[in-house]
C-alpha cells in the first residue's frame, strides 16, 4: 500500500520552523545560522523535494541552536512580500543566512535542491565556515585541531572529555560529529587532520577516519565502535557517564502552520470550465507571480506587456474583469520607463469598485475544477494549464487559420521562462518548446500542440509525489467525456485529432464556463444613488417634527435651486433651455421656451414620491404661490412654474394681492402650479365654449321670431 501522504509539505511536527509574514525579525540579527527553503505549496518540483527537505531537517535536529532550518511558503499569499523582500523568483530556492545578517540580501543561494542530503549537509558546513566574523556562539569550533590546542585542552576547559576525529583534509566526519554534539555538555569534539604528525604518532593512529577520547587525569583509549562512521561515534559520545543533554529545547514553531483541517470538496462538473479557477488563476498569475520580481524591465517587462495584451484580445471574462485587463493593458502601453518598479504594478493593479465601470478582479483564491484533496495538489498549475488552453481555442475561433499560428504559444512560452515559480517545471517546458513548437504552422495546430504536450507531462508525472491520489494523471479528454476522439489501430490506440479540435473548442467555449463560486459583479456607482435617497427617506420618517419641518425647508430650497437651474437662470453653470424641438432651426431661433414636459414630470414626481417615503403630509409655503424672478431677458414675463409663462400683471398690486391671498393657498392644496394653471385654462375655454353655444341659440331663436307667418289658405 502507498504511503500515507502528509495533509502539507510540511507540519509543526516537523523539526524546521514554518516561517511567514515576520520572517525577517526572525532571520535578521539572530545569533543562529539559517538555512531557509522557498517553496510554493502547487510547485510540482517543491513537492518532490520536501521529503528530502523534512529528512533534512530531522538528520539536523541537534545542530541547533547553532544551525536552524527553515521553510517559507511563498504561495501563500500573506508571505508575497517577504519572499519579494528576500529575492525569490523561482522555487524552490534555499538560502543560508549567516549569523548576525543585518540585510535581506545577505542570504547565499546554496547548491541546487536537486542534491542529497549528504550534499545539502556538507555544503551547510562549506558555508558555516566561511563567516567566521560572524561565528554563531552556540556552534563549536570546525578548524582542525593543532598539537598544542589539544595539550593545554584542559586547562582552559571544564569539559569531562575530549573527543578527536582523525580524518583526511575532504573528511566532512569530524565537524559533522562536533555539530551533532552541540547540545551535549561535558564532552567537546575536535578534528585532527592526517598531517598533523604529532597527534598522529602519539595516538598511533593507522586509519582515517578513527576516533579517540582523552579523559582530564591524560588517559585515552580508541573509541570501540563497530563502523567508523558519524552515527557510530555521535552515539557512543553521547552514552559517556557524565554527558547529559543542555538547557536548550527545540522551539516550537511560531509561524503559523500551514497544515489546514480537510474541507469537503465543492461540487465540480470536469466537463465544465469554472470562471472562479480562471479569475483565481489570473489573480495569482498578475499579483503574485509577476509582481515577484522587485523590477520589471527588458525581456521581463515585455513579456509581462504581451501576456496582459493576449488576456485583453481572447480572455473571455465577465465585464468587470475584461474592464481591469483593459485599464491595466492601457496603463502598461503608456509607461515609457525602461524599469517597472513592484510598488508602481501593484499599485497599478489594485480594483476601482468606485468608477461607472467597475475594474475588478477578484482577490479571493477559489478552485472549483482545479481543487485538489490537499492543499499542495493541482490548483494554481491547472488553472495555468486551462488558461493556456482556453486562450489557445479562442484565438483559433477568432482570426484566419494561419494567421499568425504561434500568437498564443510565444507568449506563453514567454511568461512560463520568465515568470513561473516552479524552475525546474518551467526548464521542461522550455525543452519542449525548443524541440517542436516552431513547427505550428496553424491556429488549430497551436491547440493540438498545447494538448498533445500536456498529455506527455500528465504521463511523466503519473504515480509520482506531485499526483493527487483522487484526482490522478490521465490522458486528456477521457473516452467517457469523448469518445469519438478515441481509436485503435492495429490494436494500438490512437487519436481522432480532428475530433479533438472539435471537442476542445467546445469544451473551452464561452458557453460552457460556469460562475459557480464566483463573487457577485459589483454595483456600478451610478445604481447606488437612488438606493441612497431611499434610504433616505426612510430615515426622515422616524424623526422628530421640527427636525422634518427644517428639512423639509431644505429639500424645497433644493429643489427650487435645480428648478431653476433647470430652466437657465443665472444661478446655472450651464445655463441651457429645455426644448423637445431640438432638430427644428427655425423654433431654435424664437425666443421662447418649450418645455420638455417629460423631464419635468419626472422630477416632479419623484419629488412627490420621495416626500412619500418619508411619510410626511405636504406642509403649504410660500414657494408655492410666489412667482420665481424674473429673467434677463424676458421683458415684464415671470414664471409660476417651470417652463411655464405666464404674463405679468399690468398693476404690480394686483399681483401681490393674489400672491397674499389665503384663498389660492387653500385652493392650491395637493396641487401644483402647473396643475391650478391647467384648471384654470380649461375652466376659461369651457366657459368661453358655453358663452358661444348659449349665444348662438339665442340668435338663432330670435331669428325664427322676426319670421312672417305663411298666410292661411
Amino acid at each position: 500500500l502507498p504511503a500515507a501522504r502528509p495533509r502539507a509539505l510540511y507540519t509543526a511536527n516537523d523539526p524546521l520552523e514554518l516561517l511567514g509574514a515576520g520572517a525577517e525579525g526572525r532571520l535578521l540579527g539572530s545569533p543562529s545560522a539559517w538555512v531557509v527553503e522557498f517553496f510554493a505549496s502547487w510547485c510540482g518540483h517543491c513537492v518532490h523535494f520536501a521529503p528530502t527537505w523534512r529528512a533534512l531537517a530531522h538528520d539536523l535536529r541537534e545542530w541547533r541552536p547553532a544551525v536552524m532550518l527553515a521553510a517559507v511558503d511563498c504561495a501563500d499569499e500573506a508571505n508575497q512580500q517577504v519572499c519579494a523582500d528576500f529575492g525569490i523568483t523561482g522555487f524552490p530556492t534555499l538560502k543560508f543566512f549567516r549569523a548576525f545578517s543585518k540585510k535581506a540580501e545577505d542570504g547565499i543561494r546554496i547548491i541546487s535542491p536537486s542534491a542529497t542530503i549528504e550534499d545539502l549537509r556538507r555544503a551547510i558546513i562549506t558555508n558555516l565556515e566561511q563567516s567566521q566574523d560572524a561565528w554563531p556562539p552556540a556552534c563549536p569550533p570546525l578548524e582542525p585541531a593543532s598539537a598544542a590546542e589539544v595539550h593545554t585542552f584542559f586547562q582552559r576547559n571544564k569539559d569531562q572529555y575530549l573527543a578527536l576525529i582523525f580524518e583526511k583534509s575532504n573528511s566532512f566526519v569530524g565537524r559533522e560529529v562536533a555539530l551533532d554534539m552541540v547540545q551535549y555538555e561535558n564532552v567537546a569534539v575536535r578534528r585532527v587532520l592526517s598531517s598533523e604528525e604529532e597527534l598522529v604518532e602519539k595516538f598511533g593512529v593507522t586509519t582515517f577516519p578513527s576516533a579517540y577520547l582523552l579523559l582530564r587525569n591524560g588517559s585515552f583509549s580508541r573509541l570501540p565502535v563497530h563502523v567508523e562512521a558519524r552515527s557510530f561515534y555521535t552515539y557512543y559520545l553521547r552514552m559517556l557517564s557524565g554527558v547529559t543533554r543542555g538547557s536548550y529545547k527545540l522551539n516550537a514553531t511560531i509561524g503559523a502552520s500551514n497544515e489546514t483541517a480537510a474541507s469537503l470538496l465543492k461540487h465540480a462538473d470536469r466537463s465544465k470550465v469554472y470562471m472562479a479557477d480562471l479569475e483565481s488563476t489570473l489573480h495569482y498569475s498578475l499579483r503574485v507571480e509577476a509582481a515577484r520580481p522587485a523590477v520589471l524591465a527588458g525581456d521581463r517587462l515585455d513579456t509581462f506587456r504581451c501576456y496582459v495584451a493576449m488576456l485583453v484580445k481572447y480572455f473571455p471574462g465577465r465585464p468587470c474583469v475584461q474592464t481591469y485587463l483593459q485599464s491595466l493593458d492601457s496603463w502598461l502601453r503608456n509607461w515609457t520607463e525602461p524599469e517597472l518598479p513592484r510598488s508602481a504594478l501593484k499599485e497599478a493593479m489594485k480594483n476601482n469598485r468606485d468608477a461607472s465601470h467597475p475594474a475588478v478582479l477578484p482577490t479571493n483564491v477559489t478552485w472549483v475544477g482545479c481543487q485538489g484533496s490537499e492543499p499542495q495538489f493541482r490548483g494554481y498549475p491547472c488553472g495555468l494549464w486551462t488558461i493556456f488552453h482556453l486562450l489557445t481555442v479562442q484565438a483559433a475561433q477568432s482570426g484566419p487559420n494561419k494567421e499568425m499560428p504561434l500568437e498564443v504559444l510565444n507568449t506563453m512560452r514567454c511568461y512560463v521562462r520568465h515568470f513561473f515559480g516552479c524552475r525546474e517545471c518551467a526548464q521542461h517546458f522550455e525543452a519542449m518548446a525548443a524541440e517542436s513548437m516552431d513547427r505550428v504552422a496553424s491556429r488549430e495546430e497551436a491547440v493540438l500542440w498545447l494538448w498533445s504536450h500536456h498529455n506527455e507531462v500528465n504521463a511523466r508525472l503519473a504515480g509520482g509525489d506531485t499526483e493527487d491520489p483522487k484526482f490522478p494523471k490521465l490522458q486528456w479528454p477521457p473516452p467517457d467525456m469523448c469518445p469519438q476522439c478515441h481509436k485503435e489501430e492495429r490494436g494500438v490506440h490512437v487519436w481522432e485529432e480532428p475530433a479533438v479540435v472539435t471537442f476542445l473548442k467546445a469544451h473551452f467555449s464561452p458557453a460552457n464556463i460556469y460562475r459557480d463560486y464566483t463573487e457577485a459583479d459589483p454595483v456600478p456607482v451610478v445604481n447606488l444613488v437612488p438606493m441612497a435617497r431611499e434610504g433616505a427617506g426612510t430615515r426622515l420618517g422616524t424623526e422628530s417634527p421640527r427636525e422634518e419641518s427644517r428639512k423639509e425647508e431644505e429639500e424645497e430650497e433644493k429643489e427650487m435651486e435645480g428648478e431653476t437651474r433647470f430652466l437657465g437662470q443665472p444661478g446655472s453653470p450651464e445655463p441651457r433651455r429645455p426644448t423637445i424641438a431640438r432638430l427644428n432651426p427655425k423654433l431654435r431661433e424664437v425666443g421662447e421656451d418649450i418645455v420638455d414636459l417629460d423631464s419635468f414630470s419626472e422630477r416632479h414626481y419623484k419629488s412627490q414620491a420621495l416626500r412619500a417615503a418619508a411619510g410626511r403630509r405636504r406642509r403649504i409655503s410660500k414657494r408655492d404661490t410666489i412667482a420665481l424672478p424674473r429673467d434677463a431677458g424676458m421683458s415684464r414675463e415671470r414664471r409660476r412654474a417651470p417652463g411655464v409663462l405666464v404674463r405679468e400683471e399690468e398693476e404690480e398690486e394686483t399681483g401681490e394681492g393674489v400672491r397674499k391671498s389665503p384663498w389660492l393657498r387653500v385652493l392650491g392644496l395637493g396641487f401644483s402650479r402647473l396643475d391650478i394653471s391647467l384648471c384654470i385654462t380649461l375652466y376659461f375655454l369651457s366657459s368661453m365654449c358655453l358663452l358661444g353655444m348659449y349665444t348662438f341659440f339665442r340668435l338663432r331663436t330670435r331669428a325664427r321670431k322676426g319670421r312672417p307667418g305663411f298666410p292661411v289658405a
